[in-house]
């Protein structure tokens, strides 16, 4: 009886040169590129299943995805693979798990920075957002505060996603400061569409004092996207960490 066997990479990737993950027909995907070379290794054409869908221009520091392969990897499959991706792709680990295991739906937290700065700084372009005014640490964190109160974003969502609802767990929602950068941490149970540059462009004006805490309340309360700050560029996203209850998947 033929039973396939289940591999999951864990990858980083630089998102300014792909229109996001997921394949699509007319720009070239994080995804395509790495099925094309997967192919090549492989021998074989082998779709590959991500654990969520980044945009145009986000970066992510830790990424899951898996596929089914009926035999053992190659030798040195982990560095033949890294040898032949662009430079803005990179596989950290390759490893087997059972038939359980689905990298979107088996995650149970995932967790994303945001990185601002308000020295403009030509190093980090497309790495990270450049403010003109240096916004409130202290404002924003009140903001996260109350976010945190909160189960529904639906004013954080961009409309025509497919989610089926607006509730999410959030865990984490924290502002620091340091050398000169801003990074925003959220750590969630699941993610709606654009959500989380929505939350930053929203915290920012907070932290420049045009919206206030009694402001953000309301915004929550009216499930309406249009009152929330605009969405920020994708340019300082990275995801940056996936949970999974590994003992129950690892072979």
């Amino acid at each position: 009886m033929y039973i396939p066997l289940r591999y999951v990479l864990e990858i980083a990737y630089n998102g300014t040169n792909y229109h996001g993950w997921q394949m699509q027909s007319n720009n070239v995907t994080v995804q395509e590129v790495l099925e094309k070379e997967l192919e090549k290794i492989l021998k074989i054409r082998t779709p590959v299943m991500g654990c969520g869908r980044t945009d145009a221009g986000v970066h992510a520091i830790q990424f899951f995805l898996h596929f089914d392969y009926n035999l053992k990897l190659p030798e040195r499959f982990v560095f033949r693979l890294n040898q032949m991706l662009p430079k803005d792709i990179a596989v950290r680990q390759a490893f087997e798990v059972n038939d359980q295991f689905h990298s979107r739906f088996s995650a149970t937290y995932r967790t994303y920075i945001y990185k601002t700065t308000a020295i403009k700084n030509p190093f980090t372009e497309n790495q990270t957002l450049f403010v003109y005014n240096k916004p409130s640490v202290k404002l924003m964190n009140e903001g996260c505060e109350e976010l945190l109160k909160h189960k529904d974003f639906a004013s954080f969502c961009k409309r025509g996603g497919d989610n089926k609802t607006t509730i999410c767990d959030l865990m984490e929602a924290k502002w620091s400061e340091g050398d000169g950068l801003f990074e925003f941490r959220v750590k969630s149970n699941r993610f709606l569409r654009n959500m989380v540059r929505a939350l930053v462009g929203t915290l920012l004006e907070v932290g420049y004092g045009n919206i206030s805490i009694d402001d953000l309340q309301k915004i929550i309360g009216n499930r309406e996207r249009s009152s929330a700050g605009k969405s920020v560029s994708a340019a300082g996203l990275y995801l940056f960490e996936i949970g999974y209850n590994w003992d129950e998947f690892k072979v």
